[in-house]
């Protein structure tokens, strides 16, 4: 019997917006209906010309927790996902303590994560130098993503791995045919020390040319064609990076990319000297390169959009400073990301079918989950979004679910308003207020 009946002027069909209604049973969407469908016996969600559509799947997040609790933690981050209409989001294997890099620091990370999450959180492996043996247990658990830096990545518990670290665990991760995520950066491309005032944001750009990453990706698609392996390029924040990967693509390697809301909204001539909430790595590039980026994404040369949402505490900003070099490099957006690309895309003329495809469809097929999640279908996961595309906001004036409210969002006026979300078809949130329910589920808990 149907336990929830969700119906729209605006719902995204395999047809694109129309009219419908989405029909709810057991956590699974039973039918797409017509809007007139709706039976009086039945709960119904009337969203009026609210646009209805699949979740959003973020497979780029940190959540932190162990270790870290006090930068984020799963019940902070799955608040801000709910309220930020994200159904499903996969945790990176940094910066917890410890690092997901084996079984039992996967089974840490579980067991504290189970119970108080508000939407589906998978986990992602490490690979890092000595842990080629852990690979192929930790998929035998249920990983299917894997994580490697190429560059050092900050914390000492997570070191960045060479092409000798790569050449033993690609072939394993090949035979699995899991996925291998790829920080594309070469340390020997990247500036230690600043050859300039810190403060200005043109000195830490200097210090990561475009080289750090094109070439990095050149020894990926070597490796990835060597040993037939799945590779995922993320936070692409050149375009130079993007003709490399089509190539490599057009001779069969099995290479995708991603980029991130902070690459195509933000640009390195607008960002004021000491502005380190704007820091990440790679780092956000001129204007010209965010509009090629956008370019790629409309070609289908990049595949998806994801967070990277990397907070830490303010103090670690090092804000009163304003140095580039000194901050930790991470942005906080996983709230923000639906907005904030809405707000771009639309400016662009870009449609919401192309927002869902990148944010939901494309992000749910890098994970495996392309059965279940990413599309408003019958027989597939009732996570679901609805949201106004026609209300613009303040930032400022938004509560910030995050751990820390620090984001460089502060200030802009963005739109799309997330107005209710939905997780195997229990409501999560409703117009700025989460539940307490926690009907997230760990994806990848194969015990």
């Amino acid at each position: 019997m149907t336990d929830l009946v969700i119906r729209s002027r605006r719902v995204l069909t395999e047809r694109g917006l129309e009219p419908a209604c989405v029909r709810i049973a057991n956590g699974i969407i039973e039918a797409i209906t017509p809007y007139d469908a709706a039976s009086d016996d039945t709960s119904v969600f009337d969203a009026g010309d609210d646009v209805v559509m699949p979740g959003l799947v973020d497979t780029h997040v940190h959540v932190n927790e162990p270790g870290r609790t006090e930068w984020e933690g799963f019940e902070s981050a799955t608040r801000a996902a709910a309220a930020g209409g994200v159904t499903t989001l996969f945790d990176m294997p940094l910066n917890s303590i410890p690092a997901t890099t084996n079984i039992a620091a996967l089974r840490i990370k579980q067991d504290i994560a189970r119970g108080r999450i508000l939407v589906n959180v998978g986990c992602i492996g490490g690979v890092v130098p000595g842990n080629a043996g852990d690979l192929a247990a930790l998929h035998a658990a249920g990983v299917t993503l894997f994580k490697c830096f190429l560059v050092p990545s900050g914390v000492d518990e997570f070191p960045h791995v060479t092409e000798a670290d790569l050449r033993e665990a690609m072939p394993i991760l090949a035979e699995l045919d899991a996925t291998l995520l790829v920080h594309a950066e070469l340390p020997e491309h990247i500036a230690a020390m600043p050859n300039g005032d810190p403060r200005h944001y043109a000195t830490y750009l200097a210090s990561r040319p475009d080289s750090a990453e094109t070439e990095a990706v050149a020894l990926v698609i070597r490796l990835a064609e060597e040993f037939g392996a799945r590779v995922h390029i993320v936070h692409v924040s050149s375009e130079k990076t993007l003709p490399l990967i089509v190539a490599a693509r057009a001779r069969g390697v099995r290479i995708t990319c991603e980029t991130c809301p902070h690459y195509l909204i933000f640009s390195a001539e607008e960002i004021p000297d000491g502005a380190t909430e704007l820091k990440c790595a790679p780092p956000i590039r001129p204007s010209t390169t965010r509009d090629e980026l956008w370019k790629g994404l409309l070609a289908g040369d990049i595949a998806l959009v994801a967070s990277d949402h990397s907070p830490c505490p303010p103090t670690m900003k090092e804000s009163e400073l304003g140095d580039f070099f000194q901050a930790w490099g991470g942005i906080a957006s996983l709230q923000l990301g639906l907005p904030a690309m809405w707000h771009e895309a639309r400016r662009r003329g870009v449609s919401i079918e192309k927002l869902s495809e990148w944010m939901s469809a494309a992000p749910a097929r890098l994970a495996g989950l392309s059965g279940s999640k990413g599309r408003l279908a019958a027989g597939f996961d009732a996570d679901v979004v609805i949201w106004n595309p026609d209300i613009r906001g303040a930032v400022d004036d938004m509560p910030l679910y995050h751990r820390h409210p620090l984001t460089p969002y502060r200030g802009r006026t963005l739109t799309g308003l997330v107005r209710a979300t939905y997780v195997s078809g229990k409501q999560v949130y409703l117009d700025g207020h989460v539940a307490t329910a926690t009907h997230g589920r760990l994806l990848n808990d194969a015990r």
